[in-house]
């Protein structure tokens, strides 16, 4: 991972802290009780309970070192202050029509919070790349593996700014 900032929206930089803090606080001290009781039980060699537990708290001691340079290289982005909303940028949601009008709806998110599945997809992505800077009715072509594939925008919404509503 490089030194670079990773940009990254409020709620995925709350969810990387609230699964940060979910092993450091709780599954690890557990698991260290775990280790530490087992391996009072004698044979260490033959001991599942001291073989599986080491094994996990080493998974569980990557992931946090993994979560914590996320953190550390995290560069927060607030899509609902967008003012430029007529944009594809950060964060916004976008609803694309391909030639058979078939719809999709896409966020663009940070890479660490992307997930194709639900519709997130990594700000470094091509489909991402190739939508930055569009506007309704723009079309943009996109190269996938299966070849290029045209997709119009039919329209982006950006999350609502609370600060702005509030006033």
């Amino acid at each position: 991972m490089s030194d670079r900032p990773r940009f990254i929206t409020p709620e995925g930089f709350a969810r990387i802290r609230g699964e940060y803090e979910q092993l450091f606080g709780t599954e690890r001290p557990k698991l260290v009780e775990t280790i530490s009781w087992a391996a009072g039980n004698g044979d260490r060699s033959e001991n599942g309970d001291y073989i599986y537990g080491r094994k996990r708290l080493r998974e569980i001691d990557r992931r946090l070192g993994y979560l914590s340079k996320v953190m550390k290289n995290a560069k927060v982005v607030d899509p609902a202050t967008q003012p430029d909303r007529d944009v594809v940028r950060f964060g916004a949601t976008v609803e694309l029509a391909d030639e058979e009008d078939e719809r999709r709806t896409l966020t663009l998110v940070g890479d660490d919070e992307a997930d194709a599945g639900d519709g997130r997809i990594a700000w470094g992505s091509p489909m991402a790349r190739a939508l930055v800077g569009a506007r309704v009715g723009d079309e943009r072509t996109v190269r996938l593996p299966a070849g290029e594939k045209s997709w119009e925008v039919m329209a982006i919404r950006y999350p609502r700014d609370l600060r702005q509503a509030s006033k």
